[in-house]
């Protein structure tokens, strides 16, 4: 060294116990030249003999207790060491690892753990329940669009491409069905090509969001896109889902091309590619504002931009359309691009255009200031009418509650509410803390004034759809519901639950009185729970689930949708709507399960409940 120091050469060489860590294989050494120094106890053959069984039997212990978590305690509470080795660890063998998982398959293969029992046996009846609905579809309507139970027979409303197969897929595939995911993969690998080759009119959105919606789900949960998840090892490769999706959406393309506008026509012609308007030549607002998050996400997975090119284009036409207060028309002209007529509504053919604003803007990162970040302001501006113009409290009991504008907002306001507007709690509590608890998110600043705002209508808003199950006699919704409020009130017209203290809210036309096993509020509940971790929205879903078994469960198999839930028994009407297996049952078991399986700060559900990924940068 070219200078002194404050201690010497060997010094810096000097092994101190006391803060740097040795072996036990060179404190054994180390003691043994010591030792010698001492006593000659090599001086002899047994001496020798004796060494060299001693260094060869350390080295075996020190071979077989060698791992990570040398310092925890033992069965006891104690810690017992010997040359820094612990006793117990000495004497049985190494613990067989798991297998590694990569971060995103940890997390989703957790989909059977859950720490309450109650819940867990609660979670067990979904799931058994979905198995119930399966069966009752494979054994008379396996092929089919939807299962009529009672009847016991398929029908094809929906295109005929198996729709209830593509919705239920990966259900099951999150809820560990492999059966199902097996028979379903294989009716999927080799049927669904054909079908779409030869089938005639299908709707644009209905297609999207329910096959085209569950291909792509399908193909993620079960190891597609890079691999970074798979939920099952039944079924079909990966790419079966991705190349069958592909060439839906080939097809699905021509609504767009041929429109004159970059608003699409509604029904597409699947063997021959073409596409007209409906009937009457207008389209939903809905229904052309919700195909974007599937386009997305196969322009991603696929690598051929022209699907988010095409689907994206109807976003961007519908920002520079005049609006109330960010709400729109529930019909928009493909011939001229412009809304038609003033209805405004967040029910049916109004629903998912707000839903979809904020979820497309999170499937794609969730960042301001980025290409998307006008989707963000449309659906800020959008909620701020909707809390001026349309959220309304009825009497006697105050019930908030989200209405109608038949004719604009200079017309009368209806005191009207579809049950699909219970989508509604779930997207505000979603667009308030981006997947994320509202803990975390207050913790971390992240929420702003109307954020908090948008959060506490949520909840207001999910207690109305809550309360249009209680006030019925079965403890079911009705289809719509209407609010008695100062303005609007008609007599013997209630739920049948005579002892609800919303009883006189409440009321309930007879031609509303059905229920279509709907999923919207307990997408909601879920929704809630995931972000507030009130238990009391597991609560209110276990309450809903137990009437659906109760009172829509069909011994042969399958579940009905009902004709009035005002009375009992109720009037039943022979259809299992595609989304029961694919929405409803799969929000149940998501709400009574573990937080980690599908994760709602790394995927958004398309509005038939398909998860997809989130892209992350």
């Amino acid at each position: 060294m070219s200078k002194s120091l404050p201690y010497s050469v060997k010094d810096v060489n000097y092994d101190n116990a006391k803060f740097r860590h040795r072996s036990p294989l060179k404190v054994l050494s180390q003691s043994m030249l010591t030792l010698s120094t001492k006593r000659n106890y090599a001086s002899c053959s047994t001496g020798k003999f004796l060494i060299l069984i001693l260094i060869f039997g350390i080295g075996c212990l020190l071979l077989i207790s060698k791992g990570p978590n040398d310092s925890a305690p033992n069965e006891k509470g104690k810690v017992t060491f010997v040359g820094g080795l612990r006793l117990g660890k000495l004497l049985r063998k190494p613990p067989r690892l798991p297998p590694r998982l990569s971060p995103d398959e940890g997390q989703l293969r957790a989909n059977g753990s859950n720490s309450d029992p109650k819940w867990a046996a609660r979670q067990q009846s979904v799931k058994d329940a979905f198995d119930f609905a399966w069966s009752g579809y494979r054994k008379y309507a396996m092929g089919y669009d939807e299962l009529m139970p009672i009847s016991q027979r398929g029908v094809d409303g929906l295109g005929g491409l198996g729709a209830t197969v593509v919705d239920a897929l990966d259900t099951a595939m999150i809820m560990g069905h492999d059966h199902i995911v097996s028979e379903a993969g294989a009716w999927v690998e080799a049927h669904l090509l054909e079908r779409i080759s030869q089938k005639d009119q299908v709707n644009l959105f209905e297609t999207t969001i329910r096959v085209l919606g569950g291909l792509l789900s399908a193909y993620h949960l079960s190891g597609g896109d890079q691999g970074t998840v798979n939920m099952t090892h039944n079924g079909p490769k990966p790419d079966v889902y991705l190349n069958v999706a592909k060439d839906l959406a080939d097809r699905l393309l021509s609504a767009f091309s041929s429109s004159p506008t970059p608003v699409p026509y509604s029904d597409v012609i699947l063997r021959d590619s073409t596409a007209h308007p409906a009937p009457g030549g207008m389209s939903s607002t809905a229904e052309v504002a919700s195909v974007q998050l599937e386009f997305n996400y196969l322009s991603a997975v696929s690598g051929d931009p022209k699907y988010s090119t095409e689907a994206m284009k109807v976003l961007a036409h519908i920002k520079t359309l005049p609006k109330t207060e960010g709400l729109v028309p529930i019909y928009i002209s493909p011939q001229s691009g412009e809304f038609v007529g003033e209805n405004i509504r967040l029910g049916s053919r109004g629903d998912s255009y707000y839903e979809y604003l904020i979820k497309v803007w999170l499937q794609q990162g969730g960042k301001l200031n980025s290409d998307f970040t006008y989707l963000h302001d449309m659906y800020t501006e959008a909620m701020k009418g909707v809390r001026h113009l349309l959220v309304h409290k009825s009497i006697p009991k105050g019930l908030v509650f989200v209405g109608e504008l038949p004719y604009g907002s200079k017309g009368e306001f209806s005191p009207k509410m579809d049950h699909l507007v219970c989508f509604l709690p779930g997207t505000l509590a979603l667009g308030a803390t981006k997947g994320l608890t509202k803990e975390k998110a207050l913790a971390e600043n992240l929420l702003s004034f109307e954020d908090l705002e948008n959060l506490k209508l949520a909840e207001e808003l999910a207690k109305a759809c809550f309360e249009m199950y209680e006030v019925t006699a079965t403890g079911l919704a009705p289809e719509i519901a209407y609010f008695h409020t100062e303005a609007y009130s008609e007599d013997g017209l209630e739920g049948g639950n005579k002892s609800s203290m919303y009883a006189k809210d409440i009321i309930i036309h007879q031609a509303d009185r059905h229920n279509l096993l709907r999923p919207e509020t307990v997408e909601s509940l879920f929704v809630l729970y995931r972000i507030t971790k009130d238990t009391k929205y597991r609560d209110q879903g276990w309450q809903i689930f137990e009437a659906f078994e109760k009172y829509t469960k069909v011994k042969t198999g399958g579940y009905t949708s009902l004709d009035d839930v005002t009375e009992v028994p109720p009037r039943r009407r022979d259809k299992m709507e595609t989304f029961f297996l694919g929405e409803t049952l799969k929000y149940l078991y998501l709400l009574f399960g573990d937080d980690s399986v599908i994760p709602l700060d790394k995927f958004v559900f398309n509005t038939e409940a398909h998860p997809l990924p989130i892209k992350h940068t």
